[in-house]
């Protein structure tokens, strides 16, 4: 396998994720473009797989490094790209990113594992001391002071599967809540990958309403959610049960030995229409003598998942917060505001998204065939700005 460079990535986009047409025709809003839009959206795409995250970043990448390097037809500015995201369709480019994540799962990117997870989770990605645009929410000190203003998204992605895909993110501003959002988010983005994609969602305690775990019924999905203290009268059955006794399993996990408490018969609460909840204790002691201990309610079948794969696939939730948030926000640059206008923001956001879902596609499965180790994603940043930097060999024939 030859070393990667821009043209070799720009190639495997095109042929081998089929998103050739969505870098010609990405729902290009603007009314009379003087620039086409395959370079402006392969110049975003291609400057996050290299960890430049402003628009002015990208301009120079094309100006300095040369557009036939970088896979470009043309150069631009920075200004192009804020015009351009302002008027770009957040709809197609949401369908490229599920396109591809489909696409991987017919590939067998997810054969490794039983069973394929979807994480949502809500977090902030950029901030102002102003307010500028509708998605600003006011963010407020101990005295009740706006001390500036964030930028709030919920994201879902796949999760518990050996490979971190996020596949959407839904904005929400004053008024609206996470909660509102992910359940749009859940929504949407099954039935843009299909009902039989997953085989359950898990989420933290924000969740735990009637309304959200029917809605992932209806799609096929089991549910995996966080209990806390919001159900206090479940949260009090489970401690009544599992306080006094003895753990149904214990497991050793790593270097971690595991113990673990599941039971499936608990009364649900008078909105819910399960016919009856399952609970599952974890108390996960490390070897520094750290003790973890968390309670979970599901849906999942006991005799289809077992209590330590139900164990797995609540620490899959920690997958979307490590490498979803902490990854594209310390190395891809999610909390930079490149343009601030709402369309552009979301437009970003995606984006981001997409080039993190082509850059682990490409580096984890399509560069790992053989025998040679997975390169970190640092290495694959490194061998592409050494192949920027490559002269073109000319046909001279």
């Amino acid at each position: 396998m030859k070393d990667p460079t821009p043209r070799h990535l720009l190639h495997y986009v095109r042929k081998v994720l089929r998103l050739e047409n969505y870098l010609k025709h990405p729902g290009d809003g603007r009314p009379q473009p003087q620039i086409p839009a395959q370079p402006l959206l392969w110049g975003i795409l291609f400057c996050r797989v290299l960890r430049e995250t402003s628009f002015l970043a990208v301009e120079e990448m094309a100006r300095l490094s040369g557009c036939r390097s970088l896979g470009l037809s043309r150069r631009f500015g920075d200004d192009a790209l804020a015009y351009f995201t302002e008027r770009l369709d957040a709809a197609v480019t949401r369908a490229a990113l599920a396109d591809t994540v489909r696409l991987a799962k017919r590939n067998k990117a997810f054969d490794n594992s039983r069973f394929i997870g979807l994480a949502i989770d809500g977090t902030t990605a950029g901030r102002r001391r102003e307010s500028a645009c509708p998605l600003c929410r006011p963010h407020h000190n101990d005295d009740n002071k706006i001390t500036c203003y964030h930028h709030h998204m919920s994201a879902i992605s796949v999760v518990g599967a050996g490979l971190t895909l996020p596949i959407d993110a839904e904005p929400y501003g004053p008024g609206d809540s996470e909660y509102a959002a992910g359940k749009r988010l859940l929504c949407r983005a099954i039935r843009a990958v299909g009902q039989q994609f997953a085989d359950y969602v898990v989420v933290d305690g924000n969740y735990a309403k009637a309304p959200f775990l029917h809605t992932a019924s209806e799609f096929g999905l089991w549910t995996l959610v966080r209990l806390k203290g919001n159900l206090p009268e479940l949260s009090a059955a489970a401690e009544k049960r599992f306080g006094g006794q003895p753990p149904d399993h214990v497991h050793t996990v790593g270097r971690d030995r595991v113990e673990i408490w599941d039971a499936d018969d608990f009364d649900p609460w008078e909105t819910l229409n399960w016919p009856s909840v399952r609970v599952l204790r974890y108390r996960q002691h490390k070897p520094d003598g750290e003790v973890i201990q968390a309670d979970w309610l599901t849906n999942a079948p006991s005799k289809k998942v077992s209590g330590l794969s139900l164990f797995h696939r609540a620490k899959s939730r920690w997958e979307i917060e490590n490498q979803g948030f902490n990854d594209t926000k310390n190395r891809y640059g999610l909390e930079h505001i490149c343009h601030h206008h709402p369309n552009s923001i979301l437009i970003t956001w995606l984006l981001t998204f997409l080039a993190v879902v082509i850059e682990r596609l490409y580096r984890i499965r399509y560069l790992h065939r053989g025998n040679h180790p997975i390169r970190s994603a640092q290495q694959l940043c490194r061998l592409l700005w050494l192949g920027l930097s490559r002269a073109e060999v000319l046909d001279s024939s």
